[in-house]
């Protein structure tokens, strides 16, 4: 079942910016992962699914309703946890979350009272739930974000960078919990750790300068790749030589060794080894090919 569909979707902002260049996605239930630079335009995707701007131009559907002809339509389905998500201080988490699900329409004080108790369990917040959400680690912070979040039981969940600085530990809790609520569901995590998504999602896209530049399975798009990544250890002096000559996806430090992996259809050249690839070598893969038509498009 297609749930959501953005079809054509461009975004421009008054610095001339263009945030969303006619990007278009279909997404069922499940955990999808929007991949992307910083600056790629992914929270200007997450900000105008979640009816907070408007597109310039393009349709977002879900479950069949245009979302920006009716964005209050939208707004009773969502739950969105921004990157930056602020508390009130001196609050608890019981009393807060309350206060949310009042805003969220919960008017029933039994019910909300419940749904309150049941995600803080969720979220194994339950214990600490007398205090203050401003004294809460990063962790537990998101966590909390994503207890208001499910509020209502919404039936689209857009998350943006919710591991960036989680500790290991707490950043196994949330893809847990992501997991866990991802299954009836669509939730849409929003990242450039591409970790998160390798783990999480069956379904990815690639987003860069505000296009789409790549969407699949990530096992269709490792397979698609294997075959054309190179490895080597070189010395760090020699690097720019390297960079120069060879088409370098990225590099990677290992035990104080610099190893380059570049993108080639054969060995590219002596002490090169084939290198399987990942979800984290399609990316730089992708990112490397825009990086190429860009300055193909430049100097034409």
């Amino acid at each position: 079942m297609e749930r959501l569909i953005i079809q054509n979707l461009s975004k421009s902002y008054s610095n001339g910016v263009k945030a969303l260049d006619n990007v278009s996605l279909t997404i069922t239930n499940g955990m999808f992962g929007l991949l992307g630079p910083n600056g790629a335009g992914k929270s200007s995707l997450m900000r105008t699914l979640a009816t907070l701007q408007l597109p310039d131009t393009g349709k977002i559907l879900f479950d069949g309703n245009d979302i920006v002809q009716n964005p209050q339509l939208m707004r009773s389905q969502l739950g969105y946890l921004p990157q930056d998500f602020g508390v009130y201080p001196k609050i608890s988490a019981t009393d807060l979350l309350n206060h949310m699900a009042i805003l969220k329409g919960l008017q029933n004080k039994n019910e909300r009272n419940e749904q309150v108790k049941a995600l803080l369990q969720q979220t194994n917040l339950f214990e600490v739930r007398k205090r203050s959400v401003s004294t809460f680690s990063g962790g537990m912070r998101q966590r909390f974000g994503i207890a208001q979040a499910l509020l209502g039981n919404p039936q689209l969940i857009i998350v943006d960078e919710p591991t960036a600085g989680l500790d290991p530990l707490e950043r196994n809790r949330f893809h847990d919990l992501l997991n866990e609520i991802g299954e009836q569901r669509v939730v849409m995590l929003s990242t450039h750790i591409v970790e998160d998504v390798n783990d999480l999602c069956p379904e990815t896209a690639i987003l860069a300068n505000g296009k789409l530049i790549l969407q699949g399975k990530p096992a269709d798009l490792t397979e698609k790749l294997k075959g054309q990544v190179w490895c080597k250890e070189i010395e760090k002096a020699v690097l720019s030589n390297y960079q120069s000559s060879f088409n370098v996806i990225s590099t990677r430090i290992v035990a104080g060794k610099i190893q380059v992996y570049v993108l080639a259809e054969t060995a590219p050249g002596e002490g090169f080894k084939p290198f399987y690839p990942g979800l984290e070598e399609v990316y730089f893969a992708a990112l490397f090919g825009m990086q190429q038509r860009t300055k193909e498009g430049v100097s034409c």
